[in-house]
């Protein structure tokens, strides 16, 4: 019998090594971009290059505005970690990739077992050719989000 972790964990394993990069005093994400079973690019969420991250300065302005999670990302210093990830590789090497990612609250370390990709980076996975997202739930679970789920289900569309 084969007691190996598998490719999904073994995976997700290795994105929830790339978020401990994280400087994020919110959430901390690492996302890596897997091809043919070999790794693209890895990422995790910081401040750009060369500007200083939440963790130096010591204070994250969204939660001092007590902004509640999933809202105003734009007064986020944060590159997310799938938009790194997706930074650091060229699309021809994503079309048909498997992005993994994994969520932690900053804090506790705690897994975010509901961990998701914001629209931004949604559509970033889109226009990357990227086919699925698999995210880890708890230490051995994991969801697998098809991308065409969220090219035929527009959360962009604003419907009354």
């Amino acid at each position: 019998m084969d007691s190996r972790t598998n490719k999904q964990n073994y995976y997700l394993d290795i994105a929830d090594a790339v978020l401990e990069r994280s400087t994020c005093l919110r959430r901390k994400y690492g996302a890596i971009i897997v091809r043919n079973d070999e790794i693209i690019s890895t990422g995790y969420n910081g401040a750009p290059r060369g500007r200083r991250n939440c963790s130096d300065l010591g204070c994250c302005t969204r939660e001092s505005l007590k902004i509640p999670s999933g809202e105003r990302y734009e007064l986020c210093r944060s590159v997310h970690a799938e938009a790194n990830a997706i930074i650091s590789a060229s699309r021809r090497d994503m079309i048909g990739a498997t992005l993994y990612l994994v969520g932690r609250d900053a804090r506790t370390n705690e897994l975010l077992s509901d961990a998701m990709s914001c629209s931004m980076c949604k559509r970033q996975i889109i226009n990357a050719g990227i086919d699925r997202v698999v995210i880890r739930r708890t230490p051995t679970e994991y969801s697998t989000i098809p991308v065409s789920d969220w090219v035929d289900n527009d959360d962009s569309i604003f419907r009354l």
